[in-house]
């Protein structure tokens, strides 16, 4: 029996419904990660004193550093999720980049963006 060179539609589509539910989750946290860049400071210390004040703004300062991390790394996520339908939609979703054979499901089910297998992944970790 010859190899399975890519996914059915049937199983394209499981992916998708996991991916879309996946990327509705990145997007709402997304938005809570921006939203705590713009509005971060609204339970202001105005009324406090100077040394309160003070170290409340550097812990404000750390904690809008830490989101803008977070933001960052959920725009990549989306963007990669994103990219994923795009492959299911080419119908080269699952396939690995590097081998050309289908990466597990199971793999894909954890990471559903996923473009190496996991032995594509080691085998370039090894070469850095």
């Amino acid at each position: 029996m010859a190899e399975k060179t890519r996914y059915s539609d049937e199983e394209l589509q499981e992916f998708k419904e996991i991916i879309l539910e996946k990327l509705e989750k990145a997007q709402r946290d997304f938005e809570v990660y921006r939203n705590e860049i713009t509005h971060g400071d609204v339970n202001d210390t105005q009324d406090t004193s100077p040394t309160f004040h003070a170290l409340e703004e550097g812990q404000s300062l750390l904690s809008k550093e830490d989101a803008c991390r977070m933001a960052e790394r959920q725009q990549k996520f989306i963007a990669n999720l994103k990219a994923a339908l795009v492959r299911i939609e080419n119908k080269t979703y699952g396939i690995c980049r590097e081998t050309g054979k289908l990466i597990p499901k199971e793999r894909l089910r954890a990471v559903p963006h996923a473009t190496l297998s996991i032995e594509a992944k080691q085998k370039g970790r090894l070469g850095d």
